[in-house]
C-alpha cells in the first residue's frame, strides 16, 4: 500500500527546494569572453589553458575528438556532443590518448569579429569529411551569493546526461551543428548565444538533479526550516541577523536552530551570513564595478573600514586589491 500523503509531502519539500536553489540563483553571471571555432582533422592536439575564475565550453559540431583533464582522464566526444568546466583549469582537445598537445594559440588564428576567432589547423583541400569541427568559449562563471556551489561541481559536465530531464537541450544542439558546420550571415553571433544558453542549461540540470557532491546545500534547502532561513540570508543580507531571528524563520528554538545549522552547512549562522556577504561583495567589485563604500552600506556595514576589515578577514585580500586584480584582469582580456 503506497501512502500518497508522504509522497506528495516528499514531492513538495522537493520543488520547494529547486524552487529556493532557482531563486538563489538568480544572481548567476555566465557569459562567454571569448569564442572560438577550430577546424582540424587527426591527427591534433591542442591545448587549453582557462584562467583561473573561468569556465571552458566546448562542442563538437563535426568529427570526433577526447578530452584529457589534468589528471589523463579522458572524455570521449562524438558529433553533436557538448561540454562545460565550470572550474576551467588546463585540458586538451585530441584525437588519441596519447596523442601530444600544443597551446591552441600557437595555431593559425584569424580573427571574425570582436572576441570570436577561427583557429586552423587543417591542410589546404582536406576532405570535408575528415574535418573536426569544435566551437568553444571561455567564460566568466559566478554564481554570487551561492558560489561554494563552483566548488562542488564536477570537473566535467555532459549536456548528453541530461537529455531525458531537458529535452529541450537537444534542438538547441542541433541548431549548434547546423550554425557551425554551415556558415551563414549572424551565425558567430548565434552561436555564441547558443553557446551561453547550453553551458547555463548543463549549470540548471546539475542543480535541478541533486548537485551530486553538493548534497549538505541541497538538503539543507530541501529542510523547510532550514530552508526558510537560508532564503532569508540571501534576500537581505546587509541586515544584522540574530540567530534568534533566523530561529524565527525557521519556526524553531535558538538552540535546536543552531545545531541543525551547523549540522547541515558546516558553519555556524553568523560564518554563514559573512561569507555570503563577501561573495556577493567580490562579485559587486569585480563585474559590477560599485564603489566599495556603496557595497558596506548595502551589505549592512556601518563604516567603509569595517567593511574592509571584515572582507580581509575573510577572503585574506582587501577590497583594493580586488578591485585592482579584476581590472588588469579586464586590461589583459582587451
Amino acid at each position: 500500500m503506497f501512502d500518497h500523503s508522504s509522497r506528495s509531502s516528499a514531492a513538495d519539500t522537493t520543488d520547494a527546494a529547486v524552487d529556493l536553489v532557482s531563486e538563489l540563483l538568480l544572481g548567476m553571471r555566465l557569459e562567454g569572453v571569448h569564442y572560438r571555432r577550430v577546424e582540424t582533422r587527426a591527427p591534433f592536439g591542442f591545448r587549453f589553458e582557462t584562467p583561473y575564475g573561468r569556465a571552458q565550453f566546448h562542442f563538437v559540431a563535426h568529427g570526433t575528438a577526447l578530452l584529457r583533464y589534468a589528471d589523463a582522464t579522458l572524455h570521449p566526444l562524438g558529433c553533436g556532443d557538448a561540454i562545460f568546466l565550470p572550474r576551467g583549469g588546463a585540458h586538451d582537445l585530441v584525437s588519441a590518448p596519447d596523442e601530444p598537445s600544443c597551446d591552441v594559440e600557437r595555431f593559425a588564428t584569424e580573427t571574425l569579429c570582436g572576441n570570436v576567432d577561427v583557429t586552423s589547423a587543417c591542410p589546404e583541400g582536406c576532405p570535408q569529411d575528415d574535418q573536426v569541427l569544435v566551437f568553444s568559449a571561455c567564460m566568466n562563471f559566478d554564481l554570487g551569493g551561492m558560489r561554494p556551489l563552483i566548488a562542488l561541481m564536477p570537473e566535467v559536465m555532459r549536456a548528453d546526461t541530461l537529455l531525458a530531464r531537458q529535452p529541450e537541450i537537444e534542438p538547441m544542439l542541433k541548431a549548434m551543428e547546423r550554425e557551425t558546420c554551415t556558415p551563414r550571415a549572424g551565425s558567430v553571433g548565434v552561436m555564441a548565444r547558443l553557446a551561453d544558453v547550453l553551458a547555463a542549461s548543463i549549470v540548471r540540470g546539475w542543480v535541478e538533479c541533486g548537485g551530486d557532491n553538493a548534497m549538505g546545500w541541497f538538503e539543507a534547502l530541501r529542510d523547510p526550516r532550514l530552508g526558510r532561513a537560508i532564503g532569508a540570508l540571501h534576500r537581505a543580507p546587509g541586515r544584522n541577523w540574530t540567530v534568534a531571528e533566523l530561529a524565527a524563520e525557521a519556526g524553531c528554538s535558538r538552540s535546536l536552530f543552531a545545531d541543525r545549522f551547523q549540522s547541515m552547512t558546516g558553519l555556524s549562522p553568523a560564518r554563514y551570513l559573512a561569507e555570503l556577504r563577501m561573495r556577493l561583495a567580490s562579485q559587486w567589485i569585480e563585474h559590477e564595478r560599485q564603489p566599495i563604500d556603496v557595497i558596506a552600506q548595502r551589505l549592512g556595514y556601518a563604516s567603509q573600514a569595517a567593511f574592509s576589515r571584515a572582507f580581509k578577514r575573510i577572503t585574506g585580500q582587501s577590497p583594493g586589491m580586488v578591485r585592482h586584480a579584476a581590472g588588469s584582469r579586464r586590461a589583459a582580456a582587451e
